[in-house]
């Protein structure tokens, strides 16, 4: 089954390899890379080949298939010893996306019961993922659409589609299925800084799809909500505590706070994969900060005195208390809550 404006896969697994779309060349480039070993799956996940926390767990599941095929090819009475440092690699990759240790426990889980090369059944779980990953996407597209108004005009932070995920996206699919529904006036893109994520891929995205994006400085969003241009902000996550607190791209936490503020609504979009029911609060999602090159260079050239101190995080947290809607593919929750997650998971 595929739906309208669902064109795009970042990851692709063909001709016995790993393929992924090289996102810091976009937009102006489209470039698929090859990958044919575990170490440098982890080093495209670290480098942010590929980015977005379903996309990343989506990769390293892949990552596992190809640590297996290597590590069978030498040893196949003892390939799950020897595939084990390549897989506490591709856990290490990034810490804060929880979908990246989600898909990795869900592919070592398969270990125990194969017999043989592992490779075909640990190709199908990986690919089994994705295909699951779409699927919710679908799914939670159809479900965050139906809450919007006819003439909707929208704020997204980062990228949150089919470029973060299996294809389709979390965000970025209920814009596409509201699009699709012809409930969509205007999307506006936070540029994002410092990666623009928005700017380079949400922006490129929404274009493909012919639906209508304006890119907006991120210090320009409580001008645009005060000036009444949004009714909704929708966003994805990379992990979600227990109580509904959410980890998200740096600068999330700021929208949240601008839409309580001016009565706009905030949506967050995410699999339940993105859950992490083994954390109490998001005062306790390990914050992942990133080199100061990011921030103090644009297109290779130096913005900042040399020496300069940077903070880079990549992420931060917006309370549960702050979020109107989370939206996942086992159904919408609105001012989510320890109680009504517990509730919704057990499902």
């Amino acid at each position: 089954m595929t739906h309208p404006c669902d064109t795009l896969r970042a990851v692709v697994w063909q001709d016995d390899q790993l393929q992924l779309l090289d996102q810091r060349k976009l937009p102006f480039e489209q470039t698929m890379i090859a990958f044919d070993n575990a170490s440098d799956v982890t080093k495209a996940i670290k480098d942010m080949v590929v980015r977005g926390a379903p996309a990343i767990g989506i990769t390293a599941a892949y990552g596992v298939v190809l640590a297996a095929k290597k590590a069978y090819a030498q040893n196949p009475q003892n390939w799950t010893l020897l595939i084990e440092t390549e897989m506490q690699q591709l856990l290490h990759a990034r810490p804060t996306a929880i979908n990246l240790v989600w898909a990795l426990k869900r592919m070592r889980a398969c270990f125990s019961g194969l017999t043989g090369d592992p490779v075909p059944a640990l190709l199908a779980e990986a690919q089994r993922i994705q295909q699951e990953d779409v699927e919710a996407n679908y799914r939670m597209g159809e479900l965050g659409a139906a809450l919007l108004p006819s003439f909707c005009r929208i704020l997204t932070h980062c990228n949150a589609g089919a470029l973060a995920t299996g294809g389709y996206g979390t965000a970025l699919g209920v814009i596409r299925n509201a699009f699709t529904a012809g409930k969509i006036m205007q999307v506006y893109a936070d540029e994002t800084r410092p990666w623009l994520q928005g700017a380079r891929l949400t922006a490129w995205e929404l274009r493909q799809d012919k639906i209508p994006v304006t890119v907006i400085v991120d210090s320009a969003a409580a001008a645009l909500m005060r000036q009444r241009l949004v009714q909704w902000i929708i966003v994805g996550a990379d992990r979600i505590a227990a109580n509904g607190d959410v980890a998200n791209k740096i600068g999330t936490y700021n929208l949240a706070v601008l839409a309580r503020q001016h009565g706009v609504k905030f949506m967050v979009v995410a699999p339940t994969s993105t859950l992490d029911m083994n954390l109490t609060d998001g005062n306790k999602i390990i914050i992942e900060e990133r080199g100061a090159d990011e921030v103090i260079t644009m297109a290779g050239q130096q913005i900042a005195p040399h020496g300069v101190a940077v903070w880079n995080p990549a992420f931060d947290v917006t309370p549960a208390e702050l979020i109107d809607i989370l939206v996942t593919e086992k159904g919408v929750l609105e001012k989510p809550t320890t109680a009504s997650i517990s509730a919704m998971m057990n499902r």
